[in-house]
C-alpha cells in the first residue's frame, strides 16, 4: 500500500471531485462529489477524520454511483456545529445537507464508518423514504462491549517526526490490524485529520445513539466490520446480534484479518462487499 508522495496522491483523488457546501452553524459543511451515475451513494467518515477515510474507495465506488463524501461538522474542512451539540443536532445538519445535495426522487444510499455510522443512524431516520439503504461500517453506538484503548498523545511533541511516530502508533492501536499495512499515506492522512478535528465524537459513539435510531430507519440496513476491529474485537458477533434483534433483515458481513479502518486496510475486498450490498438493494427495488 506504499505511496511515494502521499500529498500528491491526496491531491489527485481530490482533484477528480467537485467541492460542494451546505449550511453548518456559522459556516459551511464541506462535501466532495465524484461520478455522475443516476444513483447516489453518500459516505460519512469516522471521528477525527474527513472524507479522506474513503480515499481508497471513492474511485471504485464512483464507477457505479455518484459518490458524495462528507466532512462532518467540526471535522475536516467543515465548520463546527453550534454548541451544545449531540448526535441528534449533528445528524440534523448532515440530513439537511443531503436533502440539499440529492434531489428528491433520486435513489440514494447512505454508508457511515465508525462515528459516521453512529451519526448515520439518526440521519437515516430523518431522511425516511428518501434512502434506499443504510450500511454501517465498524460503528459503535450500540452499547456493546469494547476493550479500553489508550491512544498516544501527540499535540505536545516537539517535531513532525515525533508526531508522525505517535500517529503511526495510534493507527496500530485503533485503526489498522496489521502494522505492515500502515503506509506513509495512512500516517499522512491521520496527521492531517487529527490536527483539524474539533468535534468530540467519543461520547456520542459510546452512548446508544445508533441503537436508539435503528428501529426508526425505514431503509434496509447492512453492516460491514473488520474481523479484528479494535473497537469490537473479540465481540464482533455481539454487534451483529444486537443489530439483528432490531433489524431482522440485516445483511452483516465480516472481512477477515482487517481492523477498524477496514475500507482502507482491505480496500479491494471492502469495495466488492459494499458494491454487492448496494447492487442487491438496487435489484430488489
Amino acid at each position: 500500500m506504499a505511496n511515494s508522495d502521499p500529498a500528491a496522491f491526496l491531491a489527485a483523488v481530490e482533484g477528480r471531485s467537485q467541492r460542494l457546501t451546505t449550511p453548518c452553524g456559522d459556516g459551511d459543511m464541506v462535501w466532495h462529489r465524484w461520478g455522475s451515475a443516476p444513483t447516489v451513494l453518500v459516505l460519512l467518515h469516522g471521528g477525527f477524520g474527513s472524507w479522506t477515510h474513503w480515499i481508497r474507495n471513492v474511485d471504485a465506488l464512483s464507477a457505479r454511483y455518484t459518490v458524495i463524501a462528507a466532512d462532518l461538522p467540526g471535522l475536516g474542512d467543515s465548520a463546527s456545529a453550534p454548541e451544545p451539540y449531540d448526535g441528534g443536532t449533528l445528524s440534523a445538519i448532515v440530513a439537511d445537507g443531503i436533502r440539499r445535495l440529492v434531489p428528491e426522487g433520486t435513489r440514494c444510499h447512505l454508508t457511515g464508518f465508525s462515528f459516521g455510522g453512529v451519526l448515520g443512524g439518526p440521519t437515516a431516520a430523518l431522511l425516511g423514504d428518501r434512502l434506499a439503504s443504510f450500511t454501517i461500517v465498524g460503528a459503535g453506538g450500540m452499547g456493546a462491549r469494547r476493550k479500553p484503548l489508550e491512544l498516544v498523545a501527540w499535540r505536545h511533541l516537539p517535531d513532525e517526526a515525533a508526531r508522525n511516530a505517535a500517529h503511526r502508533a495510534n493507527l496500530s492501536l485503533l485503526m489498522i490490524a496489521d502494522p505492515a499495512r500502515i503506509d506513509d499515506l495512512a500516517v499522512f492522512l491521520q496527521a492531517g485529520n487529527a490536527a483539524r478535528g474539533r468535534t468530540k465524537s467519543r461520547p456520542i459513539s459510546l452512548a446508544s445513539t445508533l441503537a436508539d435510531a435503528l428501529p426508526l430507519v425505514k431503509a434496509p440496513v447492512a453492516a460491514i466490520f473488520g474481523e479484528r476491529d479494535a473497537t469490537a474485537y473479540p465481540w464482533v458477533s455481539e454487534r451483529e446480534e444486537r443489530m439483528r434483534a432490531m433489524r431482522p433483515e440485516l445483511d452483516f458481513r465480516v472481512i477477515p484479518d482487517a481492523g477498524h479502518w477496514v475500507q482502507y486496510e482491505a480496500a479491494e475486498r471492502f469495495n466488492a462487499e459494499l458494491l454487492d450490498i448496494l447492487s442487491r438493494r438496487d435489484r430488489a427495488a
